[in-house]
């Protein structure tokens, strides 16, 4: 945990028992978190979807090519039509918030007209939706088994396949979740 107790700017790592098909083998960037909740973004689900579809409905014009091909991302259950645009750090926006200092989210519009345009983040992740939890309703699940937590990578944020961020997720921890049972249990 951060200095102040709080996961800002932390990836939640699911245990292999967490049995909610919303969060099962799940990866997500902390970008809230204090006594009166958290807010994360689901890294590692794709949907069924391309920027294409976004940006056409959005009525953003873009070339064809790896951008509009890029796929969108679950963010997670909760408001799946409201978009999320991880990046690093830069640039001005009309509605960002700083995860820390290198990783910033922003949920306006304009950021997706400036990467259409080539002018926005070469390095960015899409999600729509996103996960949250009430006060200490996270602190629970952590002391229930539910989530482990590891610092920040920007490797599994923007360059590794979708499938690969889990287990590289509990990689930087030294964690080989492939050999954790999916049952648990307190000692």
């Amino acid at each position: 945990m951060s200095d102040e107790g709080y996961l800002t700017n932390q990836l939640l790592i699911a245990m292999p028992s967490l049995g909610d098909p919303n969060f099962v083998q799940t990866v997500a960037l902390v970008c809230e978190h204090g006594p009166r909740g958290a807010l994360a973004l689901i890294l590692n689900k794709p949907l069924p979807m391309r920027m294409a579809e976004i940006f056409a409905q959005l009525e953003i014009q873009v070339e064809s090519g790896p951008l509009s091909e890029r796929k969108v991302l679950r963010g997670g259950p909760m408001q799946t039509d409201r978009g999320f645009v991880v990046h690093p750090a830069g640039g001005e926006w009309d509605s960002t918030l700083k995860v820390s200092e290198r990783i910033h989210v922003t949920t306006s519009r304009d950021i997706l007209a400036a990467m259409a345009r080539g002018e926005g983040p070469a390095e960015a992740v899409v999600t729509l939706g996103y996960a949250g939890w009430d006060g200490g309703q996270l602190e629970e699940e952590i002391r229930a088994n539910a989530w482990l937590n590891a610092p920040v990578d920007r490797g599994i944020l923007f360059d590794l396949p979708y499938e690969a961020r889990w287990e590289a997720a509990g990689r930087l921890i030294g964690v080989d979740l492939s050999r954790i049972s999916a049952t648990s249990g307190h000692a």
